[in-house]
């Protein structure tokens, strides 16, 4: 629970002091205006680069930071077009080796969005062929676990980091996570884990190779409606509050549709409190990473 904040009594003297700092401080800073509320969102069609910083703010307004990742581009699936749409931010993690794999990541590199390879790896249960190709298993050595995450990164254009598809079984697996993460180190790479499995093992094996420990807090589409949806952000808000910031993910596919719908909805209600920003930019400024081969 959170701490209630003591109230302090003020003098009069002490009080006409702190009004006339603020007046200053408007007058330098330029106020609490709409550019600053709308700091880290992109409008509709502007092209900009993933080095900029969302960060035109003054010191003054400081908002919790949420970074939504939607996963599953790369084969046209449904929601694309309406997540691309969004006037936030995005981080679009890309599945390797299907129809639209480089052409997605070039083109939310194009639009601003931060680009992840969306990993394919092995889960507990679920049908194979959900997969995708080039997935990592349990089952292969230390060299060929190496061997299908580079391909995987040289597949997806402007990748700064990867996230696991499925994964809860070999995200549990620590030989497994270190042939992996070894590829993540030498590449410049950091590594989302998705939290399919909640014995993972991934943020411990990160911040042992000196790796940011960069974690999913909040499912937006575990339930498929819009509502649900835009409830979750509330949620992801709620948990940014508590601490400064919030790692949220969704999906492109069945129901991307309205998967986007719900978070359009949920951008209109919380643009005016918190930022939306890529995963890079957390990275950066909560974790203190960042690696001179993927990063400015």
């Amino acid at each position: 629970m959170r701490k209630k904040r003591l109230r302090h009594p003020y003098s009069a003297g002490t009080m006409a002091v702190a009004l006339l700092v603020m007046a200053i401080g408007l007058a330098i800073g330029g106020g609490y205006g709409h550019a600053a509320l709308n700091d880290g969102q992109i409008l509709p069609g502007q092209l900009t680069t993933n080095t900029l910083e969302p960060s035109a703010q003054t010191a003054t307004t400081v908002h919790p930071r949420i970074a939504v990742i939607i996963d599953d581009f790369g084969n046209g699936m449904r929601g694309t077009e309406e997540m691309f749409a969004l006037p936030i931010k995005l981080t679009v993690a890309v599945m390797p080796f299907l129809s639209t794999s480089e052409a997605d990541a070039r083109r939310a590199h194009e639009r601003g969005f931060d680009v992840l390879v969306h990993l394919p790896m092995e889960p507990r249960n679920g049908k194979p062929e959900w997969l995708g190709p080039g997935a990592v298993l349990s089952s292969l050595s230390d060299q060929e676990i190496r061997k299908r995450v580079e391909a995987a990164v040289d597949n997806v254009p402007y990748a700064i980091g990867i996230n696991n598809h499925m994964g809860s079984k070999v995200t549990g697996d620590e030989r497994v996570m270190r042939a992996v993460l070894s590829v993540c180190k030498e590449r410049g790479l950091f590594f989302v884990d998705s939290h399919t499995n909640y014995r993972s093992v991934v943020g411990l094996v990160a911040e042992q190779m000196g790796l940011p420990r960069v974690e999913n807090h909040v499912f937006l589409d575990d339930t498929h409606s819009a509502g649900h949806v835009t409830r979750q952000l509330q949620r992801a808000e709620k948990w940014a509050v508590d601490h400064n910031y919030c790692v949220t993910i969704g999906h492109v596919g069945i129901q991307g549709k309205e998967t986007a719908a719900g978070i359009r909805g949920g951008i209109n209600d919380l643009k005016n409190r918190v930022q939306f920003v890529g995963i890079s930019d957390l990275v950066k400024k909560e974790w203190k990473w960042s690696s001179r081969l993927t990063f400015p």
